[in-house]
Protein backbone atom coordinates (compact mmCIF):
# COMPACT_ATOMS: atom_id res chain seq x y z
CA UNK A 1 0.00 0.00 0.00
CA UNK A 2 1.32 3.48 -0.85
CA UNK A 3 2.38 5.93 1.86
CA UNK A 4 0.14 8.73 0.66
CA UNK A 5 -3.11 6.78 0.78
CA UNK A 6 -5.70 8.64 2.91
CA UNK A 7 -6.44 7.11 6.30
CA UNK A 8 -2.91 5.99 6.95
CA UNK A 9 -1.02 7.59 9.76
CA UNK A 10 2.58 8.50 9.76
CA UNK A 11 3.67 5.35 11.57
CA UNK A 12 2.73 3.20 8.60
CA UNK A 13 4.92 5.22 6.20
CA UNK A 14 7.90 3.38 4.74
CA UNK A 15 11.36 4.56 5.62
CA UNK A 16 12.99 7.44 3.83
CA UNK A 17 14.91 5.15 1.54
CA UNK A 18 11.77 3.48 0.28
CA UNK A 19 9.94 6.78 -0.08
CA UNK A 20 12.68 8.16 -2.21
CA UNK A 21 12.58 5.24 -4.62
CA UNK A 22 12.17 5.55 -8.29
CA UNK A 23 8.40 5.35 -8.23
CA UNK A 24 8.15 9.21 -8.77
CA UNK A 25 5.55 9.84 -6.01
CA UNK A 26 7.59 12.32 -3.85
CA UNK A 27 7.50 15.80 -5.52
CA UNK A 28 10.27 17.26 -3.35
CA UNK A 29 13.35 15.06 -3.16
CA UNK A 30 15.30 15.23 0.09
CA UNK A 31 18.14 17.69 0.51
CA UNK A 32 21.59 16.47 0.15
CA UNK A 33 23.82 17.55 2.94
CA UNK A 34 27.20 18.91 1.92
CA UNK A 35 26.36 18.68 -1.75
CA UNK A 36 26.89 22.44 -2.16
CA UNK A 37 23.90 22.84 -4.48
CA UNK A 38 21.85 25.24 -2.13
CA UNK A 39 21.72 28.96 -3.21
CA UNK A 40 19.56 32.07 -2.98
CA UNK A 41 16.74 30.36 -4.85
CA UNK A 42 16.71 27.53 -2.35
CA UNK A 43 16.66 29.95 0.55
CA UNK A 44 13.72 31.93 -0.91
CA UNK A 45 11.92 28.69 -1.60
CA UNK A 46 12.49 27.61 1.96
CA UNK A 47 11.28 31.02 3.15
CA UNK A 48 7.99 31.07 1.22
CA UNK A 49 7.25 27.34 0.99
CA UNK A 50 8.12 26.17 4.49
CA UNK A 51 11.44 24.48 3.70
CA UNK A 52 10.05 20.98 4.52
CA UNK A 53 9.56 21.90 8.15
CA UNK A 54 7.13 19.99 10.26
CA UNK A 55 5.01 23.17 11.02
CA UNK A 56 3.66 23.57 7.47
CA UNK A 57 5.14 27.15 6.95
CA UNK A 58 7.88 29.60 7.94
CA UNK A 59 6.82 32.84 9.80
CA UNK A 60 9.66 34.79 8.19
CA UNK A 61 7.77 34.95 4.93
CA UNK A 62 4.95 36.94 6.58
CA UNK A 63 7.49 39.28 8.07
CA UNK A 64 9.00 39.81 4.64
CA UNK A 65 5.58 40.51 3.12
CA UNK A 66 4.76 42.98 5.88
CA UNK A 67 8.12 44.70 5.41
CA UNK A 68 7.58 45.04 1.68
CA UNK A 69 4.11 46.54 2.15
CA UNK A 70 5.43 48.93 4.78
CA UNK A 71 8.16 50.14 2.42
CA UNK A 72 5.63 50.72 -0.37
CA UNK A 73 3.21 52.73 1.77
CA UNK A 74 5.99 54.65 3.49
CA UNK A 75 7.85 55.73 0.36
CA UNK A 76 4.73 56.70 -1.63
CA UNK A 77 3.04 60.02 -0.69
CA UNK A 78 -0.01 61.55 -2.39
CA UNK A 79 -0.32 65.35 -2.04
CA UNK A 80 -3.76 66.96 -2.58
CA UNK A 81 -4.49 69.84 -4.92
CA UNK A 82 -4.73 72.40 -2.09
CA UNK A 83 -1.80 70.96 -0.14
CA UNK A 84 1.96 71.25 -0.09
CA UNK A 85 4.25 68.68 1.49
CA UNK A 86 7.27 69.71 3.55
CA UNK A 87 9.84 66.88 3.48
CA UNK A 88 12.03 66.58 6.58
CA UNK A 89 15.21 64.54 6.32
CA UNK A 90 16.46 63.72 9.81
CA UNK A 91 14.48 66.77 11.08
CA UNK A 92 15.85 69.25 8.52
CA UNK A 93 13.81 70.64 5.65
CA UNK A 94 14.88 68.95 2.42
CA UNK A 95 12.30 70.01 -0.20
CA UNK A 96 8.67 70.95 -0.83
CA UNK A 97 6.36 68.40 -2.48
CA UNK A 98 3.90 69.71 -5.05
CA UNK A 99 0.38 68.28 -5.60
CA UNK A 100 0.33 64.77 -7.05
CA UNK A 101 2.10 61.45 -6.31
CA UNK A 102 5.54 61.79 -4.76
CA UNK A 103 8.18 59.44 -3.36
CA UNK A 104 10.46 59.78 -0.38
CA UNK A 105 12.88 57.76 1.62
CA UNK A 106 11.34 55.53 4.30
CA UNK A 107 10.92 56.62 7.86
CA UNK A 108 12.90 57.48 9.94
CA UNK A 109 15.08 58.93 7.19
CA UNK A 110 12.41 61.22 5.74
CA UNK A 111 8.93 62.22 6.79
CA UNK A 112 6.34 64.57 5.24
CA UNK A 113 4.18 67.27 6.87
CA UNK A 114 1.18 68.26 4.74
CA UNK A 115 0.09 71.91 4.83
CA UNK A 116 -3.15 73.38 3.43
CA UNK A 117 -1.54 76.21 1.46
CA UNK A 118 -4.26 77.52 -0.86
CA UNK A 119 -7.42 77.83 1.25
CA UNK A 120 -8.27 81.29 2.62
CA UNK A 121 -8.56 81.56 6.38
CA UNK A 122 -10.40 84.23 8.35
CA UNK A 123 -9.81 86.06 11.61
CA UNK A 124 -12.29 88.57 13.10
CA UNK A 125 -12.11 90.65 16.25
CA UNK A 126 -13.29 93.89 17.90
CA UNK A 127 -10.90 96.15 19.81
CA UNK A 128 -11.27 99.52 21.57
CA UNK A 129 -9.09 102.19 19.97
CA UNK A 130 -8.20 105.76 20.98
CA UNK A 131 -8.38 108.16 18.03
CA UNK A 132 -6.14 111.14 17.36
CA UNK A 133 -8.65 113.58 18.89
CA UNK A 134 -8.85 111.46 22.08
CA UNK A 135 -12.13 109.65 21.43
CA UNK A 136 -12.65 105.94 22.10
CA UNK A 137 -14.32 103.82 19.41
CA UNK A 138 -14.95 100.08 19.17
CA UNK A 139 -13.53 98.88 15.84
CA UNK A 140 -14.57 95.55 14.30
CA UNK A 141 -12.23 94.18 11.64
CA UNK A 142 -11.89 91.05 9.52
CA UNK A 143 -8.63 89.60 8.13
CA UNK A 144 -8.49 87.04 5.32
CA UNK A 145 -5.15 85.31 4.79
CA UNK A 146 -3.50 82.20 3.38
CA UNK A 147 -0.21 80.33 3.70
CA UNK A 148 2.31 81.62 1.18
CA UNK A 149 5.42 79.73 2.39
CA UNK A 150 4.79 76.33 4.08
CA UNK A 151 8.33 76.06 5.41
CA UNK A 152 8.21 79.46 7.14
CA UNK A 153 4.70 78.73 8.37
CA UNK A 154 5.92 75.59 10.15
CA UNK A 155 9.38 76.62 11.30
CA UNK A 156 9.73 80.41 10.81
CA UNK A 157 7.98 81.28 14.06
CA UNK A 158 6.49 79.35 16.94
CA UNK A 159 2.78 80.03 16.20
CA UNK A 160 2.22 81.95 12.98
CA UNK A 161 -1.55 82.33 13.31
CA UNK A 162 -1.33 83.69 16.85
CA UNK A 163 1.31 86.16 15.67
CA UNK A 164 -1.09 87.26 12.90
CA UNK A 165 -3.87 87.87 15.41
CA UNK A 166 -1.70 90.06 17.60
CA UNK A 167 -0.08 91.93 14.72
CA UNK A 168 -3.47 92.61 13.06
CA UNK A 169 -4.77 94.23 16.24
CA UNK A 170 -1.63 96.34 16.45
CA UNK A 171 -1.96 97.47 12.81
CA UNK A 172 -5.62 98.43 13.27
CA UNK A 173 -4.87 100.40 16.44
CA UNK A 174 -2.02 102.20 14.70
CA UNK A 175 -4.11 103.36 11.72
CA UNK A 176 -7.19 104.33 13.75
CA UNK A 177 -4.97 106.13 16.26
CA UNK A 178 -3.64 108.35 13.48
CA UNK A 179 -7.13 109.37 12.33
CA UNK A 180 -9.77 111.56 13.94
CA UNK A 181 -13.23 110.46 15.02
CA UNK A 182 -15.08 111.50 11.84
CA UNK A 183 -12.63 109.59 9.65
CA UNK A 184 -12.87 106.47 11.82
CA UNK A 185 -16.68 106.53 11.69
CA UNK A 186 -17.33 107.58 8.10
CA UNK A 187 -14.18 107.11 5.94
CA UNK A 188 -12.54 103.80 6.80
CA UNK A 189 -11.61 102.74 3.26
CA UNK A 190 -8.12 104.33 3.14
CA UNK A 191 -7.50 103.17 6.71
CA UNK A 192 -8.22 99.56 5.70
CA UNK A 193 -5.69 99.71 2.88
CA UNK A 194 -3.01 101.23 5.13
CA UNK A 195 -3.66 98.64 7.87
CA UNK A 196 -3.41 95.77 5.36
CA UNK A 197 -0.06 97.05 4.08
CA UNK A 198 1.33 97.46 7.59
CA UNK A 199 0.10 93.98 8.60
CA UNK A 200 1.75 92.30 5.60
CA UNK A 201 5.05 94.04 6.32
CA UNK A 202 4.95 92.86 9.95
CA UNK A 203 4.15 89.26 8.94
CA UNK A 204 7.13 89.22 6.60
CA UNK A 205 9.38 90.66 9.30
CA UNK A 206 8.28 87.95 11.77
CA UNK A 207 8.80 85.18 9.13
CA UNK A 208 5.31 83.75 9.52
CA UNK A 209 4.89 82.53 5.93
CA UNK A 210 1.37 84.10 5.77
CA UNK A 211 -0.01 86.44 3.11
CA UNK A 212 -2.90 88.85 3.76
CA UNK A 213 -5.49 88.76 0.99
CA UNK A 214 -7.90 91.31 2.46
CA UNK A 215 -8.42 93.41 5.60
CA UNK A 216 -11.73 95.18 6.21
CA UNK A 217 -12.64 97.63 8.95
CA UNK A 218 -16.25 96.51 9.10
CA UNK A 219 -17.64 98.78 11.79
CA UNK A 220 -16.65 101.57 14.14
CA UNK A 221 -19.03 102.55 16.91
CA UNK A 222 -18.77 104.50 20.16
CA UNK A 223 -18.92 102.74 23.52
CA UNK A 224 -22.35 102.09 24.98
CA UNK A 225 -21.81 104.65 27.75
CA UNK A 226 -21.53 107.57 25.34
CA UNK A 227 -23.72 106.26 22.53
CA UNK A 228 -26.60 108.77 23.12
CA UNK A 229 -24.21 111.71 22.77
CA UNK A 230 -22.80 110.26 19.56
CA UNK A 231 -26.30 109.76 18.21
CA UNK A 232 -27.07 113.42 18.83
CA UNK A 233 -23.89 114.45 17.06
CA UNK A 234 -24.71 112.24 14.09
CA UNK A 235 -28.23 113.66 13.96
CA UNK A 236 -26.84 117.20 13.96
CA UNK A 237 -24.42 116.31 11.18
CA UNK A 238 -27.20 114.82 9.10
CA UNK A 239 -29.33 117.93 9.64
CA UNK A 240 -26.41 120.10 8.63
CA UNK A 241 -25.87 118.09 5.47
CA UNK A 242 -29.58 118.27 4.66
CA UNK A 243 -29.67 122.04 5.06
CA UNK A 244 -26.52 122.45 2.98
CA UNK A 245 -28.03 120.33 0.22
CA UNK A 246 -31.25 122.34 0.30
CA UNK A 247 -29.28 125.60 0.14
CA UNK A 248 -27.29 124.32 -2.82
CA UNK A 249 -30.47 123.24 -4.58
CA UNK A 250 -32.04 126.68 -3.94
CA UNK A 251 -28.91 128.41 -5.21
CA UNK A 252 -28.90 126.21 -8.29
CA UNK A 253 -32.48 127.30 -8.94
CA UNK A 254 -32.27 131.01 -8.05
CA UNK A 255 -28.92 131.92 -9.56
CA UNK A 256 -29.89 131.01 -13.15
CA UNK A 257 -33.16 132.91 -12.75
CA UNK A 258 -31.31 135.96 -11.43
CA UNK A 259 -28.81 135.76 -14.26
CA UNK A 260 -31.64 135.53 -16.79
CA UNK A 261 -33.41 138.53 -15.23
CA UNK A 262 -30.17 140.50 -15.25
CA UNK A 263 -29.63 139.64 -18.90
CA UNK A 264 -33.20 140.72 -19.70
CA UNK A 265 -32.79 144.04 -17.87
CA UNK A 266 -29.47 144.62 -19.58
CA UNK A 267 -31.03 143.95 -22.98
CA UNK A 268 -33.97 146.25 -22.17
CA UNK A 269 -31.60 148.99 -21.05
CA UNK A 270 -29.57 148.65 -24.21
CA UNK A 271 -32.74 148.88 -26.28
CA UNK A 272 -33.96 151.91 -24.32
CA UNK A 273 -30.57 153.53 -24.73
CA UNK A 274 -30.60 152.95 -28.47
CA UNK A 275 -34.16 154.25 -28.79
CA UNK A 276 -33.49 157.29 -26.61
CA UNK A 277 -30.35 158.21 -28.52
CA UNK A 278 -32.13 157.73 -31.83
CA UNK A 279 -35.12 159.84 -30.65
CA UNK A 280 -32.86 162.60 -29.32
CA UNK A 281 -30.87 162.56 -32.53
CA UNK A 282 -34.10 162.80 -34.54
CA UNK A 283 -35.44 165.65 -32.36
CA UNK A 284 -32.19 167.52 -32.69
CA UNK A 285 -32.23 167.07 -36.46
CA UNK A 286 -35.88 168.17 -36.65
CA UNK A 287 -35.09 171.22 -34.50
CA UNK A 288 -32.26 172.17 -36.79
CA UNK A 289 -34.60 171.90 -39.79
CA UNK A 290 -37.24 174.00 -38.02
CA UNK A 291 -34.65 176.62 -37.14
CA UNK A 292 -33.56 176.79 -40.77
CA UNK A 293 -37.18 177.21 -41.94
CA UNK A 294 -37.86 179.76 -39.23
CA UNK A 295 -34.98 181.89 -40.43
CA UNK A 296 -36.40 181.83 -43.92
CA UNK A 297 -40.06 182.57 -42.98
CA UNK A 298 -40.55 183.40 -39.31
CA UNK A 299 -44.31 184.21 -39.45
CA UNK A 300 -45.27 181.15 -41.42
CA UNK A 301 -43.14 178.89 -39.30
CA UNK A 302 -44.47 180.34 -36.06
CA UNK A 303 -48.08 179.86 -37.16
CA UNK A 304 -47.39 176.36 -38.37
CA UNK A 305 -45.80 175.43 -35.04
CA UNK A 306 -48.77 176.87 -33.18
CA UNK A 307 -51.22 174.89 -35.27
CA UNK A 308 -49.25 171.64 -34.77
CA UNK A 309 -49.17 172.21 -31.02
CA UNK A 310 -52.90 172.89 -30.82
CA UNK A 311 -53.62 169.83 -32.95
CA UNK A 312 -51.56 167.63 -30.65
CA UNK A 313 -53.26 169.02 -27.57
CA UNK A 314 -56.75 168.61 -28.98
CA UNK A 315 -56.00 165.10 -30.27
CA UNK A 316 -54.72 163.88 -26.92
CA UNK A 317 -57.45 165.39 -24.71
CA UNK A 318 -61.17 164.91 -24.50
CA UNK A 319 -63.62 167.65 -25.32
CA UNK A 320 -66.70 168.69 -23.37
CA UNK A 321 -69.42 170.25 -25.51
CA UNK A 322 -71.83 172.58 -23.76
CA UNK A 323 -75.48 173.00 -24.53
CA UNK A 324 -74.99 176.42 -26.14
CA UNK A 325 -72.61 175.10 -28.74
CA UNK A 326 -69.46 176.15 -26.95
CA UNK A 327 -66.52 173.73 -26.82
CA UNK A 328 -64.64 173.41 -23.55
CA UNK A 329 -61.21 171.79 -23.76
CA UNK A 330 -60.22 169.90 -20.67
CA UNK A 331 -56.45 169.78 -20.15
CA UNK A 332 -55.46 167.32 -17.39
CA UNK A 333 -52.92 168.66 -14.92
CA UNK A 334 -50.19 166.55 -13.40
CA UNK A 335 -50.08 166.65 -9.65
CA UNK A 336 -47.16 166.25 -7.33
CA UNK A 337 -45.30 162.97 -7.51
CA UNK A 338 -46.14 162.40 -11.19
CA UNK A 339 -49.80 161.51 -10.55
CA UNK A 340 -52.56 162.88 -12.67
CA UNK A 341 -54.85 165.27 -10.85
CA UNK A 342 -58.51 164.49 -10.69
CA UNK A 343 -60.62 166.47 -13.18
CA UNK A 344 -62.46 169.43 -11.67
CA UNK A 345 -66.17 169.23 -11.15
CA UNK A 346 -67.80 171.48 -13.76
CA UNK A 347 -70.88 173.45 -12.75
CA UNK A 348 -74.24 172.35 -14.02
CA UNK A 349 -74.75 175.49 -16.09
CA UNK A 350 -71.57 174.75 -17.99
CA UNK A 351 -72.46 171.12 -18.63
CA UNK A 352 -76.08 171.90 -19.57
CA UNK A 353 -76.74 175.66 -19.87
CA UNK A 354 -80.35 176.87 -19.87
CA UNK A 355 -81.95 177.27 -23.28
CA UNK A 356 -84.05 180.39 -23.82
CA UNK A 357 -87.31 180.13 -25.74
CA UNK A 358 -87.07 183.76 -26.87
CA UNK A 359 -86.26 184.04 -30.54
CA UNK A 360 -83.04 185.59 -31.58
CA UNK A 361 -84.91 188.58 -33.15
CA UNK A 362 -86.35 189.58 -29.81
CA UNK A 363 -83.02 189.75 -28.12
CA UNK A 364 -81.51 193.17 -27.73
CA UNK A 365 -78.79 193.97 -30.14
CA UNK A 366 -75.48 195.10 -28.86
CA UNK A 367 -74.60 198.72 -29.30
CA UNK A 368 -72.34 199.67 -32.08
CA UNK A 369 -69.11 201.26 -31.18
CA UNK A 370 -68.72 204.89 -31.89
CA UNK A 371 -66.93 206.02 -34.97
CA UNK A 372 -63.63 207.68 -34.71
CA UNK A 373 -62.57 210.72 -36.53
CA UNK A 374 -61.01 208.84 -39.29
CA UNK A 375 -64.24 207.10 -40.13
CA UNK A 376 -63.04 203.78 -38.85
CA UNK A 377 -64.99 201.79 -36.36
Amino acid sequence: MAWNIPGKNDNDRPPERERSGGNGRNPWPPKRRGSGGGGLGDRLRDLFDGGGGAGGGNPLRWIAVALALWLVFTCFVLIGEQQRGVVLRFGETARIMQPGPNFKLPWPIERVIKVDATSVRTFSNSVPVLTRDENIVIVSFNVQYRISDPELFLFGTQDAERVLQQVSQSAVREQIGRADLDTALNARGPLSVAASTALQASLEAYRTGLAVTELNLQDARPPEEVKPAFDEVNSAQQTNERLVNEARAYAAKVVPEARGEAARLRTTAEGYKTAAVARATGDAERFNLVVAEYRNAPDVTRKRMWLDTVQDVVASNRRIVGGDGRQLIYVPMTGQGGTTAQPPVLPQEVISPPVSSTPDSALPRPARPARTEGGNR
